[in-house]
């Protein structure tokens, strides 16, 4: 069973929270929108679609995680698996006003999307300019 896993995707994002550094919030609800609307009045808060069956997107979220230093410790970070959750990608993409790329970051302060990135510019974000 854990080789169709391996091949087909694990449906649960346990792994991913238990090897990185990042105390990543799975973003599984239409409701936690609303939420992440009302934290970003006081702070920056960062979506990370990601696609578990993508090779770009696999090495991507490893060099994401790698970017996170001590200092970053306290960004709240959602994590959403597009394969699982398309409906709420498809409207994190209405509510922010943002095209759907996959792996993708966002960036949302004050209701808004105030940054986003795909692909391999994940990685030339300056995480310490949200802090």
């Amino acid at each position: 069973m854990s080789l169709f896993k391996n091949i087909f995707g694990n449906k649960s994002n346990d792994n991913i929270e238990k090897k990185s550094n990042i105390n990543w919030i799975s973003l599984t609800s239409l409701e936690q929108l609303e939420e992440i609307k009302n934290q970003s009045k006081t702070e920056s808060i960062f979506i990370f679609k990601h696609s578990t069956r993508c090779g770009i997107s696999s090495m991507v979220i490893k060099r994401f995680e790698a970017l996170f230093k001590e200092e970053h410790q306290y960004l709240k970070v959602y994590y959403l698996d597009l394969l699982n959750y398309r409906n709420i990608s498809d409207e994190v993409g209405y509510t922010f006003q943002v095209m759907h790329q996959s792996p993708q970051l966002i960036v949302v302060k004050n209701g808004i999307s105030v940054h986003n990135a795909s692909h391999y510019d994940i990685t030339l974000t300056d995480l310490t300019r949200f802090i």
